[in-house]
């Protein structure tokens, strides 16, 4: 079994789509991360789950959670209300870690191997131009194991 076999058309973002669309979009879609691609269609970063919750928290309450008990509920819920004027590309860090990518013929080891090395549960699947051709999720990834291991053992 290869990449293609198992990988899924998932929603994206860019860089200019507003944090909020992001986090919905993850949220309504009940994705793992979310996968940013470029005007070309190409990943440029992929972000688990817990990157994109950054996206969404100032620096400050990251660095000092502290911080976050001071801030009562009414004025919780207006600090969520104000990220609607900040992109996604304005809360990245300026250093970017190389997207989570594999290749359309890529084996599920493969798959598996990239995901267990860049501890990330989403994995963006390119064509030989570069440009996404499908996502693969941590679940997908295991039901594509679970199946391949499922037929082998009935071939035996």
């Amino acid at each position: 079994m290869q990449a293609r076999d198992i990988a899924v058309q998932l929603p994206t973002v860019t860089y200019g789509d507003p944090v909020t669309r992001a986090v919905r979009v993850m949220t309504l879609g009940r994705l793992p991360g979310l996968i940013v691609v470029d005007g070309g269609g190409r990943p440029r970063v992929v972000l688990p789950g817990t990157q994109v919750l950054r996206l969404a928290v100032p620096r400050t309450y990251q660095e000092d959670p502290a911080l976050a008990r001071t801030v009562d509920e009414a004025h919780a819920d207006l600090f969520w209300q104000e990220l609607g004027n900040r992109t996604v590309g304005d809360c990245l860090p300026s250093q970017l870690v190389r997207p989570v990518i594999v290749a359309l013929d890529a084996t599920l080891l493969e798959v598996a191997a990239v995901m267990a090395s860049m501890r990330s549960p989403l994995v963006a699947v390119v064509d030989r131009s570069g440009v996404l051709a499908g996502a693969i999720t941590l679940d997908g990834l295991l039901t594509g194991l679970a199946v391949s291991d499922s037929v082998s053992d009935s071939d035996s």
